[in-house]
């Protein structure tokens, strides 16, 4: 593989770096007591917010309706996760000086799997919170989940919330394309001498 190729391979495991500088995903929720929204930022090894009390606020919205209070501890991925990364990187820095096109391609497919499962997961949690409703709860309306989107805006009664990728998800957009290009571009011509 050609050094340009293995400099991007390089770049691409480090662009995963992101992870712990910005969060990966927020969820922005827009209700009538909280007129001016609250974003809870979800990072790696974290959550975290707009300002201190963003969490906190979420639980109190999230009582009405019947959901159980988000914990940080609660979620044993932001414990782990910094791991998986770590792994990601420092694998693919030495897949990026190994320079084997074969090897390059693994570690896409390796990573792009860990992303889905990684969604898939965040899916569960956002499907649990919004169906496994206390029926106590000051709130209720028969028949009504509350699961937040995964992606995109939804209403929820008369609170409005948007789930995007945030700045951190970049990185590992860049990695897996960037992996890719790497793979590509690393073809050798079959009638090359």
């Amino acid at each position: 593989m050609r050094i340009y190729l293995r400099i991007l391979m390089v770049v691409a495991a480090l662009s995963l770096g992101t992870l712990f500088f910005f969060p990966m995903w927020k969820i922005y929720l827009e209700a009538p007591q909280y007129p001016e929204g609250l974003e809870l930022h979800i990072w790696i090894n974290k959550l975290g917010g707009s300002s201190d009390h963003v969490l906190q606020n979420f639980n109190i919205l999230n009582h009405y309706i019947g959901m159980e209070a988000i914990h940080p501890e609660s979620f044993a991925e932001l414990k782990y996760i910094p791991y998986i990364v770590i792994f990601f990187m420092v694998t693919g820095v030495i897949v990026g000086l190994l320079g084997r096109r074969n090897l390059v391609l693994y570690w896409v497919i390796l990573l792009a799997v860990a992303g889905a499962v990684g969604i898939a997961d965040f899916y569960w949690w956002l499907y649990k919170f919004g169906t496994n409703l206390d029926p106590t709860a000051p709130i209720k309306v028969p028949g009504m989940t509350y699961i937040p989107p995964l992606l995109g805006h939804k209403a929820l009664l008369n609170f409005n919330a948007l789930s995007l990728p945030a700045w951190g998800s970049i990185g590992i957009f860049l990695a897996i394309v960037i992996g890719g290009l790497v793979y590509l571009l690393s073809r050798r011509k079959i009638n090359s001498t």
